[in-house]
């Protein structure tokens, strides 16, 4: 699974706008998604809401949906459909 963010970029080791990052799953318990972030690290970002944890005032981005798997779990992750 695979997603462009689309947004301020985050920060040097966090998000880039325009990049695209590759998916490890869904969060069981949060629904949030597992990315594979510029740091090369997986971390958790909201799937409606993509921005630093650390800091809530950034205007944060979206996720665009490049590559789902055949469930459609990024679309119900981000949609709720």
């Amino acid at each position: 699974m695979r997603v462009r963010y689309i947004g301020k970029t985050i920060g040097v080791l966090s998000l880039t706008d325009g990049k695209i990052y590759e998916v490890l799953g869904v969060d069981p318990m949060i629904g949030w998604l597992r990315v594979v972030d510029d740091s090369g690290e997986d971390y958790l970002y909201s799937p409606k809401h993509p921005r630093p944890i650390a800091n809530p005032n950034h205007p944060g981005g979206r996720f665009e949906i490049i590559e789902d798997d055949e469930n459609g779990t990024l679309r119900k992750a981000i949609f709720g459909k």
